[in-house]
């Protein structure tokens, strides 16, 4: 099967697994005082270490808390800001993951102010828009690097320079970014990552905070983690995670150059399609595209040799149109003409050319039938 739908889940790289297996055996607990826990330990330390290092924090700018993934980092973040003073306002954005509007969503029913921005049609939020949503009443401001959906890039470096000139917060979810697009660590007070959108394993993410946050504990218990999320570590998926990130920092232009060169091989393609959201700034191994009287749910189980998507997975089966299409302006039937193609580091050029091939061939059937 050819898999187009890295913006769902990467494949697991042969270096991760390599680094993961031991651990099966090797069963000693990270927070135990002998040697198979002092080992353990070691490896997560050494794994908190390497993740830290991708982010751009090589020199201890703020702490690593391993999550469950990035939908508890997300969590976290946002309820977390409104325990930090008498603020008691959310900023965010139409286009967000499910994690953070639902969870400001959430905190709304519990007398949250929440202003959730709309996007232009090209998927970018509107500055000025921002500047006027964010004031004094403000605790965070809540923003996508990189959008799962289409992958538009937002300027999250100026969002968060508005938010810090109002005395808010900002928090980046980067999941879709992390070791792809520059993230600016340096702007952000919490960030939130994910292990296996960069072919690390999935059950382990990341909420990362800058120094001097005194934030709330997640879970109460054994004080692990500077006692902000207490609970035994898996030094698997931890070990996993940091070699994940790590030969994501090291292949990072590599990686780049070969997805920008699929984007373009795509792009000529499928000519017959529209790009849904702006062509730049972009992450180029997400290519979410539209065309006029496809249904995509039909295509997808039409074309069973490809695996891709129509929209996040996190979604997939609610029978709605995307949240983030209908927020570029697009109708019912456009959002459900289109599909999303995600391919990176394993993806090969003969890959991409059969699956056009065959989605687009799908797609002339469905309109000569129509």
């Amino acid at each position: 099967m050819i898999y187009l739908d890295y913006q769902a889940t990467t494949p697991l790289a042969p270096e991760v697994r390599e680094a993961m297996l031991p651990w099966l055996d090797r069963f000693g607990n990270p927070h135990s005082p002998h040697r198979l826990g002092r080992e353990a330990g070691a490896a997560i330390e050494i794994a908190t270490l390497q993740v830290a290092a991708a982010l751009g924090d090589r020199s201890g700018k703020g702490r690593l808390i391993f999550t469950s993934g990035a939908t508890e980092a997300a969590n976290w973040a946002l309820r977390g800001a409104i325990h930090q003073g008498p603020r008691r306002k959310i900023v965010t954005v139409a286009t967000e993951h499910a994690c953070v509007l639902d969870t400001a969503e959430w905190l709304a029913r519990q007398g949250v102010e929440l202003s959730v921005l709309p996007v232009l049609p090209d998927g970018l939020v509107d500055l000025n828009a921002v500047a006027e949503a964010i004031d004094d009443r403000t605790a965070l401001v809540a923003t996508m690097l990189v959008n799962n959906e289409i992958g538009v890039i937002q300027p999250t470096e100026t969002i968060a320079r508005i938010a810090h000139d109002a005395g808010a917060l900002f928090f980046c979810d980067a999941v879709q970014g992390f070791g792809r697009a520059g993230l600016p660590l340096d702007s952000c007070d919490l960030v939130a990552i994910s292990a296996h959108k960069l072919h690390g394993p999935k059950g382990v993410g990341a909420l990362w905070l800058r120094e001097g946050l005194d934030w709330p504990p997640l879970i109460h218990g054994g004080g692990q983690q500077h006692g902000l999320r207490s609970g035994t570590l898996s030094p698997m998926l931890c070990a996993g995670f940091g070699v994940a990130a790590k030969l994501a920092d090291e292949r990072h232009a590599e990686d780049a150059a070969h997805v920008a060169s699929l984007f373009a091989i795509a792009e000529t393609l499928f000519s017959d399609w529209t790009l849904n959201g702006a062509p730049v700034p972009r992450y180029p191994g997400n290519l979410n595209l539209r065309r006029t009287g496809v249904d995509a749910a039909r295509l997808i189980s039409e074309v069973r040799e490809i695996a891709f998507s129509a929209g996040s997975a996190c979604a997939s089966g609610s029978g709605r149109p995307s949240h983030v299409l209908r927020a570029l302006g697009l109708t019912d039937a456009e959002a459900r003409s289109s599909i999303r193609l995600g391919f990176g580091r394993y993806t090969t050029q003969d890959e991409i050319e059969r699956a056009a091939q065959l989605i687009n061939q799908a797609a002339v059937r469905q309109l000569e039938w129509a």
